[in-house]
C-alpha cells in the first residue's frame, strides 16, 4: 500500500490506466472474455485494498483533527476561566475600542455585569475630562503597537475613581483586526486632582429611598406653583429662578430653563436661567450660550421630545465653551436630561437637568418626574407676546 500522497495518486493513476487497458481489449476482443474478466477482478480487488486503507487513513486524520480541536477548545475554556477569574480588572476592546470582553472583578469597577458592558465603548465610562486622551492613547496603540501605560479616571454610577490604565495590543490570527488588553490598577499618582468626592450614599440605590427622594421634589415644586397661583399672587407669573434653584437643591448639579417668548412661527428661545453650585464661574458661561447652539435643547425646542442621556458618550451635546471646549466636559458631567416646557399651546421650552460624575445617573423614572414638572411649568408661564 502507499506511504504518502504522491504514491498513492501515482497507484489511483496506473490503476486507472489498466482499467482502459482491459475495456479496450474486451472491446476488441470479446471473445476472449474470461481472461479479460479475470485481470479485472484482480484489478477490483485492489482497489478494494486500496480504498479500505485510504479510509483508514482518513478516519485516522479525523480522529487526530478531532482530538486537536477538541485540545483546543480545552486550552479556550481554559483561558476564558483564568480570565474570568483573574484578581484584577481586565478589559479586552475591539478595534473601535468597544468591549468584547471583561473579567469579573473589572464588571465590578464599572458598576454593572458583563453582559451589560459588553458592546459598550470603554471611553463612555471614562471621565469626561480624560476621556479625550484615553481614545487617543487607544489610537496610538492600535496604530504603533506600542504598549500605553497612563492614569486616567472612572466615573460610574454616583462616583468617580482614579485610576491607571495599561494598554496593550493584541494580534490574533483568527480576528481580522488587533484586539487591545486593558488592565487597571491603583494610580500611580496619588497626589494627583482626586476630582469631586462621591454626594451619594450606598442607600442612593435603594428604590424606596429614591421614590420618597421624587415625592419630596414633586411636593415642594407643587407648593411653588401653588404659592404663584395662590390669592396672594393671584396674575403673578412663576418664578423661573425660584422653580430652577428648588431643583438645583435636591435634585441636580445645574439648571437650565430657555424659553419662547414669543409665537412658535416666530421663536427665539432666549436662556432665562441657570442654577447651579454657589460661586462657580460656570455659571456666566452657561448664561452667555445660546439655545439654539446646543444640540439637546435645540432637539427637545423643535421636537417636544425628551431626552435622557444616562451616560454622556458626546460631551458636545450641550454646546461649547468660547474657547471650544465641550461644556459637559467643563462642569464634569455624568448623566443628562431634557424636557419641554409644554404649554396649552405647545412647547414653550426647555429645561435641562446635569448631574456631575461623582452623583447616581439619571434613570427612567427621574424622566418621568421631571417631564411632569416640565409640563406644570409650562402651564404657569404667562401666556406669550404678539411678537
Amino acid at each position: 500500500m502507499p506511504e504518502n500522497l504522491a504514491d498513492l495518486e501515482r497507484e489511483i493513476t496506473e490503476l486507472g490506466e489498466r482499467a482502459a487497458a482491459l475495456r479496450s481489449t474486451h472491446a476488441m476482443y470479446p471473445g476472449d472474455a474470461a481472461s479479460t474478466l479475470e485481470a479485472a477482478l484482480a484489478e477490483l480487488d485492489f482497489a478494494e485494498r486500496l480504498l479500505r486503507d485510504c479510509g483508514r487513513r482518513m478516519a485516522s486524520e479525523v480522529d487526530a483533527s478531532a482530538s486537536r480541536r477538541a485540545a483546543n477548545d480545552d486550552d479556550r475554556a481554559v483561558l476564558r476561566a483564568v480570565f474570568t477569574e483573574l484578581s484584577i480588572p481586565v478589559v479586552l476592546l475591539d478595534h473601535e475600542g468597544y468591549i468584547r470582553r471583561i473579567n469579573a472583578i473589572g464588571a465590578e469597577r464599572l458598576g454593572s455585569t458583563s453582559g451589560y458592558l459588553t458592546g459598550k465603548p470603554l471611553s463612555i465610562f471614562v471621565d469626561l475630562r480624560r476621556r479625550a486622551a484615553m481614545r487617543s492613547r487607544l489610537a496610538a496603540v492600535l496604530r504603533g503597537g506600542e504598549p500605553a501605560s497612563f492614569d486616567s479616571r472612572l466615573a460610574r454610577r454616583g462616583w468617580a475613581e482614579d485610576v491607571h490604565l495599561t494598554l496593550t495590543r493584541l494580534d490574533v490570527p483568527t480576528e481580522a483586526n488587533p484586539l487591545v488588553l486593558v488592565v487597571m490598577s491603583p494610580p500611580l499618582d496619588s497626589s494627583a486632582d482626586e476630582g469631586p468626592a462621591p454626594l451619594e450614599a450606598e442607600v442612593e440605590d435603594q428604590v424606596v429611598v429614591l421614590a420618597a427622594r421624587r415625592l419630596d421634589v414633586l411636593t415642594r415644586m407643587t407648593r411653588l406653583l401653588l404659592r404663584s397661583a395662590g390669592p396672594g399672587g393671584a396674575g403673578s407669573p412663576l418664578a423661573l429662578d425660584d422653580a430652577a434653584a428648588l431643583l438645583a437643591d435636591s435634585y441636580a448639579d445645574w439648571v437650565i430653563i430657555d424659553v419662547c417668548d414669543l409665537p412658535s412661527d416666530a421663536s427665539e428661545p432666549r436662556r432665562a436661567v441657570v442654577a447651579g453650585p454657589e460661586g462657580d464661574e460656570a455659571r456666566k458661561m452657561l448664561e452667555g450660550l445660546d439655545p439654539l447652539s446646543s444640540e439637546v435643547p435645540r432637539d427637545v425646542l423643535g421636537t417636544g421630545q425628551s431626552v435622557l442621556h444616562q451616560l454622556i458618550e458626546d460631551g458636545g451635546v450641550l454646546g461649547h465653551d468660547p474657547n471650544g471646549v465641550p461644556v459637559l466636559g467643563a462642569l464634569g458631567a455624568g448623566s443628562l436630561l431634557c424636557v419641554p416646557l409644554r404649554g396649552s399651546r405647545g412647547v414653550r421650552g426647555a429645561l435641562t437637568l446635569i448631574r456631575r460624575s461623582n452623583r447616581g445617573s439619571f434613570r427612567l423614572a427621574d424622566l418621568g418626574l421631571i417631564e411632569e414638572i416640565g409640563e406644570h411649568i409650562g402651564l404657569a408661564l404667562p401666556p406669550r407676546s404678539a411678537g
